[in-house]
């Protein structure tokens, strides 16, 4: 998976990376298909995760289990997942680099083992993914504040869902609970629950933000 970037992306930034399926085909249409893809973010992190996702999907629970601890104990980070978002056609993604193309090596694992699982599935060839993912760099910590509200509230926004809560495949619900799961935005944003909460829900807030959200981002952007 190549990136169109114009940027060199570096350790220690944040960038908002954006990839589309291609033609607009919906690529998640049923609960495990998500659960799936979301389990292959959180694993993906981590630079020592080098087992086929279906070998360790067929791991009994507690070797599961296992399995993860050591990856925690053990296995360095390629990025840190601030903020994320998993729609029908496309994924939005707020990232963090940590090691040396962690970024790219991140998002090519991650939909390349997601296109091979789907095609199989699905008894479908050809590419699953438009064939470049994009990415903007997060200039300052108030643009990384407001993309993780435009994030969350894409399935809102497209008339999915009414509440960002109700929407399984956001870090949305991380952000409102203090039991993490794949997000780090510890060093990044410092926030509370119930402002964060507030800031979301606030719509009038949000729409006046809008066009600033839109402005910093490539062309032919599709949120």
């Amino acid at each position: 998976m190549v990136s169109n970037r114009k940027i060199k992306l570096e350790n220690g930034n944040a960038y908002h990376i954006f990839s589309r399926s291609i033609a607009g085909y919906q690529i998640y249409n049923n609960n495990y298909e998500y659960d799936r893809f979301q389990e292959l973010l959180y694993l993906m992190r981590f630079v020592g995760f080098q087992s086929k996702y279906s070998y360790y999907a067929r791991m009994p629970v507690q070797g599961k289990l296992k399995y993860v601890e050591e990856l925690q104990n053990h296995s360095n980070l390629s990025v840190n997942v601030v903020s994320y978002c998993i729609m029908p056609t496309h994924i939005h993604l707020l990232l963090e680099q940590i090691s040396d193309y962690g970024i790219e090596n991140y998002i090519s694992r991650v939909l390349n083992s997601y296109s091979k699982y789907f095609n199989l599935r699905h008894k479908r060839f050809g590419p699953l993914w438009s064939s470049r993912f994009k990415s903007v760099h997060v200039e300052d910590d108030e643009q990384l504040l407001h993309l993780t509200r435009y994030i969350h509230l894409n399935p809102v926004s497209a008339g999915i869902i009414s509440r960002p809560e109700d929407w399984k495949y956001s870090s949305y619900n991380e952000y409102i609970n203090p039991e993490k799961h794949i997000i780090n935005y510890g060093k990044l944003l410092d926030i509370n629950t119930k402002q964060y909460e507030s800031f979301v829900n606030d719509r009038a807030s949000y729409q006046r933000e809008l066009s600033l959200i839109k402005s910093l981002l490539i062309d032919d952007y599709a949120g």
